[in-house]
């Protein structure tokens, strides 16, 4: 099975303190490596993990709150120094071309690599990205400034063919049968596929869900996804703090996974005031049992669900 991954590079709300860095994260499909926000620094956070940034072609940034995207020029300075030449595709806000040119500009940076920005549809459902391995789509989240989730969608597979069917099957024919054609022998007759193959891996999916108040609205979106991550930046005797800054408790995340039915529930984006995840953690897992917390550098496996 391809891998098919995320390290959460920065697990953190808006100040970095107790360990923890602003958000960002890595998605690793078949060492195709996408990155999700950027803060402040993701780029060090990479070279500790072992991350190997020039893998790096997709970059979605989910809002202007500086704890998502302040890491970005670094990264893509330090890209330009160590003399990348493959593009790299850029996606967020409008106000974020203008951040990025803006700073190329002042320090007189002409990258050697062409670096292409895209603004991210603000609606739901909306394809962001797709390459020949996955789909990219748009969540709308409700914050104090636009803020934007994405579900990464893995495309289907090809069939698997039947051991006691590869010797029957020329070698030339033998992608179109993984693609679902019938095999016509010489004498006339037809094998149908589904004597040939065996169906493909369900396909899988992660969804992020940063900086956002409680939002029923997502569970429609997000219904059946393997691995949601969802903000968890207060427990809920902060709830009234958090339906001010329009952030979520964890048991709301908690929520929202249930009512979605995901395969595994993900939390972050925790606040400093918490020296420990653990209340988070105990309060989410109370509504929904298969929850994790989110640690630097962490690696977690997209997939079916597992049990805790």
């Amino acid at each position: 099975m391809m891998k098919f991954e995320v390290t959460t590079i920065g697990t953190g709300a808006a100040l970095p303190a107790r360990g923890r860095l602003p958000s960002a994260q890595v998605v690793n499909l078949g060492d195709r490596l996408y990155m999700i926000d950027c803060g402040e620094g993701t780029q060090e956070q990479m070279r500790r993990n072992g991350i190997r940034m020039q893998c790096l072609e997709h970059i979605f940034i989910s809002h202007m709150h500086g704890d998502h995207y302040l890491g970005l020029m670094g990264l893509l300075s330090t890209l330009h120094l160590l003399g990348r030449t493959d593009a790299l595709y850029v996606y967020g806000p409008e106000p974020l071309g203008e951040v990025i040119h803006v700073q190329l500009r002042a320090s007189q940076t002409y990258l050697r690599y062409p670096l292409h920005i895209r603004i991210t549809p603000f609606a739901s459902g909306e394809v962001v990205m797709e390459d020949e391995r996955l789909v990219v789509t748009s969540l709308v989240l409700q914050h104090r400034i636009p803020s934007t989730g994405f579900i990464l969608r893995e495309k289907p597979g090809m069939r698997k063919l039947k051991r006691s069917s590869v010797d029957i099957i020329p070698h030339y024919l033998r992608t179109a049968v993984k693609a679902g054609a019938d095999l016509d022998l010489p004498d006339g007759s037809r094998v149908p596929n589904e004597d040939l193959t065996d169906p493909p891996m369900e396909p899988r999916s992660y969804a992020y869900c940063s900086d956002t108040s409680y939002t029923p609205a997502l569970v429609q979106h997000l219904i059946g996804v393997d691995l949601l991550y969802h903000e968890s930046t207060f427990t809920e005797l902060l709830a009234d703090k958090a339906k001010e800054t329009m952030h979520s408790t964890a048991a709301q995340a908690a929520m929202i996974a249930r009512d979605a039915r995901v395969g595994q529930l993900l939390l972050g984006h925790f606040s400093s005031r918490y020296k420990s995840v653990e209340p988070l953690l105990s309060e989410a897992a109370a509504v929904f049992p298969n929850t994790i917390a989110s640690e630097e550098g962490g690696v977690y496996p997209i997939g079916p669900p597992t049990s805790v």
